[in-house]
């Protein structure tokens, strides 16, 4: 067996990649993600999609050492989902239900942004560090952290959700998880336009974002790189709350690098520049040098990190049977 999938339940879209061990990945695509209470009719179009790509690969379902998915939701050690809310799902053992309905054994399942973490960990911006804290800024703000190839989890599964550290106690509108004054209100890309038109509205200072007929991520990036004051005002804001965040995680964490992923990353160098600056600004004297780097993998990240969690399994039964095999031979 030398094939495994990785797949990516995002809000929009599933991103499914067909994995070699030999040739790395061998294809990759997407499906639309039906939203209901229901998770059967999704992994339904799983299972579906998996079939056909196996029989244009003229690949059986025994050559396919498993199956690793990341879902929007935090995941426990024993893989269950504790609900997707931009799905519209409740909890749910969501490895074993694929499993019966795929048909391929294991399937193991991650939170997708502690699995992007485990992607670039294993493939990408990471792969040569022993540990690494990953932040994704997407419509929200994910993490993860990796220590020597495993993801921290926690009990509950909600293990390096920085996204939903309170960043503001004083804050009078609710973060889509309920609490106040999240991270993720500020440091998304859905709570950077918010921020925005919250400095327009409480200055006169002329800027380019006010000729905009809708202000996005992207246009606050761009116009911040050209010099725009009040696009830089707005960045160097979310900047420090980010540095900030990165800093009180550190001080529980420590990993050797910290790497910044998410549509919002393609700002590039100059949005690393900045968040780097303000956690050094906010961070013991001791752990100012710590590195920093944008994701490599980008949109693949979830997937990759699927596959980099079969590979582990792997790795450790192969292990386990060497053990074994050694034990009975004495």
């Amino acid at each position: 067996m030398e094939y495994c999938f990785g797949v990516d339940i995002g809000g929009t879209t599933i991103k499914i990649g067909l994995f070699s061990q030999k040739n790395r990945f061998l294809e990759k695509w997407e499906i639309p993600t039906k939203k209901g209470k229901d998770p059967k009719p999704v992994i339904n179009d799983i299972a579906e999609a998996i079939e056909e790509c196996l029989k244009r690969n003229k690949l059986k379902k025994e050559e396919v050492m498993g199956i690793g998915m990341a879902a929007p939701g935090p995941v426990t050690e024993d893989g269950l989902l504790r609900g997707a809310v931009n799905i519209g799902w409740g909890d749910v053992l969501l490895g074993e239900e694929a499993r019966k309905i795929i048909g391929i054994s294991p399937v193991l399942i991650g939170n997708d942004a502690r699995l992007a973490a485990l992607g670039e960990y294993t493939f990408g911006a990471g792969k040569d560090e022993g540990s690494l804290l990953m932040i994704t800024l997407g419509t929200g703000v994910g993490g993860g952290v990796v220590f020597d190839g495993k993801i921290l989890t926690g009990k509950t599964g909600t293990a390096g959700e920085i996204g939903h550290m309170t960043m503001n106690p004083f804050e009078t509108r609710s973060c889509n998880c309920g609490k106040k004054g999240c991270l993720e209100q500020y440091a998304s890309a859905t709570g950077m336009v918010r921020v925005a038109k919250e400095f327009l509205k409480k200055s006169n200072e002329p800027s380019t974002l006010r000729r905009l007929d809708t202000i996005t991520s992207k246009h606050l990036w761009d116009e911040a790189k050209k010099g725009d004051k009040m696009a830089l005002n707005i960045a160097e804001y979310v900047s420090r709350l980010l540095g900030i965040a990165i800093a009180n995680a550190c001080y529980i964490v420590d990993p050797e690098m910290v790497v910044i992923g998410g549509g919002v990353s393609q700002a590039g160098q100059f949005l690393l520049d900045m968040v780097q600056g303000a956690y050094a600004e906010n961070v013991f004297p001791h752990c100012r040098d710590k590195k920093f780097a944008l994701a490599k993998l980008r949109n693949d990240a979830g997937i990759y990190g699927g596959v980099a969690l079969v590979l582990q399994r792997d790795e450790l039964v192969n292990k386990h049977k060497q053990t074994m095999k050694k034990m009975l031979n004495r």
